[in-house]
């Protein structure tokens, strides 16, 4: 069955390539992306592909789709991407064992690095001391968003909150005046990617790591900042609208820009359906981190490249990588996506108050922690998004459940 998958995908892209310059180099390119901003970003890249003579085909396979496709299964069908969307650094480490891994140590040497990258981006480029990932987009997991007009007519200054709890004593006076205090999306990715984002806020980077990082430290579970984490998270829950059940992020985000919500805690990517709504960061929308967090986590969206390939080939990665990295594409891409620029030398007149305000945040080295993809075991960070999902969905199950499951998992996982 899994082979016939690969087989429709691989036939599909195919059929719908373009024809080739008697000179291009065709890359296969594999991501996760779907909603209108992602698309108009990528095509940003691709545009600049194809002016250096090259093809891009498209294997897309959407994250929130459900599908057990992922890029190890293709490389296990014999149809590896020249370039694939990817952060997770085991992955890496499999591509390098089965001889396919290609390190860009060398080539980010003439490309700015580290220097011309925030600590976040520059520390996720990294596996096993040598640079594999291309970044492509900087986030921050847990910013909250916020309509501007409808933080007036209810008498609300999010800036003014110093802490979760002066958030949540707010919320009574948001629904007085008709309005949702906090819109939520209820799939299990998103409160998954609320509760590493509160993890970081609550505790700290050093909090953080015990939970997420390469060693994980089972000590971390009888803290009093790992029962605040599920403390909060059953008031997300209880403070969702009636909506919330599995709906998409984006059209969660929607119900904030048409005012029906206050706000949206969320990876910030959210900017993106904003700006293509016709809005303006610091006029129309807001942007804060969590109320008193102690760290944020950023997500570095990145590209990684394929080794072992004939000299042509390599040389189009290269262009590819040489174009994500560009300062001028790479302030293009993220005016398209609504992301951050991951270089410090991308021209400042293309960066929003909302990017300005990711780069004061992330400009601290001890105030940033990076996403789990990044830096976690899968089936670890997994089990986690689980048990908080379990969490979430089932009013009933305590903190103790939640913590006790998670020690539990921590024993069969990693112990």
């Amino acid at each position: 069955m899994m082979n016939r998958i690969l087989a429709g995908i691989t036939a599909a892209v195919l059929a719908g390539a373009a024809p080739l310059s008697a000179h291009a180099t065709d890359l296969v390119i594999y991501h996760t992306w779907s909603a209108p901003p992602e698309v108009a970003a990528l095509n940003v890249l691709k545009k600049n592909l194809e002016a250096k003579g090259d093809s891009w085909t498209d294997i897309a396979i959407p994250h929130d789709t459900g599908s057990n496709v992922n890029l190890m299964n293709l490389v296990a069908g014999g149809n590896p991407p020249n370039l694939f969307m990817e952060s997770n650094p085991g992955v890496y480490r499999d591509l390098t064992k089965a001889g396919l891994g290609r390190p860009l140590t060398d080539f980010f040497k003439e490309h700015g690095y580290p220097d011309k990258y925030p600590d976040a981006v520059a520390h996720s480029m990294v596996v096993d001391d040598q640079v594999m990932k291309v970044p492509t987009a900087l986030h921050i997991d847990g910013m909250v968003y916020y309509n501007m007009d409808v933080a007036k007519k209810v008498g609300i200054d999010p800036t003014a909150w110093k802490s979760l709890d002066e958030m949540f004593a707010d919320f009574d006076k948001i629904k007085a005046a008709g309005v949702i205090p906090l819109a939520v999306g209820g799939q299990q990715w998103q409160v998954g990617y609320l509760t590493h984002a509160l993890a970081a806020a609550i505790g700290g980077p050093d909090f953080f790591n015990k939970i997420y990082g390469e060693k994980p430290d089972p000590a971390v579970f009888d803290t009093p900042e790992f029962r605040q984490v599920f403390d909060y998270l059953r008031k997300f829950q209880q403070a969702a609208d009636e909506g919330s059940a599995n709906r998409e992020w984006n059209l969660t985000t929607n119900l904030v820009i048409t005012g029906k919500a206050l706000m949206q805690i969320h990876g910030d990517w959210m900017k993106g359906e904003w700006l293509a709504a016709g809005k303006t960061a610091g006029k129309d929308f807001g942007c804060i981190q969590i109320p008193g967090a102690k760290a944020v986590a950023a997500s570095v969206d990145s590209w990684g490249l394929l080794g072992g390939q004939p000299a042509d080939k390599d040389k189009a990665e290269l262009d590819f990588a040489s174009i994500v990295v560009d300062p001028n594409v790479q302030a293009e891409f993220a005016k398209a996506k609504g992301s951050t620029p991951v270089r410090l030398d991308a021209p400042q007149d293309s960066l929003d108050a909302c990017s300005k305000e990711v780069l004061r945040i992330v400009a601290d080295p001890k105030h940033q922690v990076q996403n789990p993809h990044a830096i976690s075991d899968a089936d670890w960070e997994n089990s986690i998004w689980d048990v908080a999902f379990n969490f979430w969905s089932d009013p009933e199950m305590s903190v103790d459940d939640a913590i006790a499951k998670i020690k539990e998992n921590y024993k069969t996982i990693l112990g």
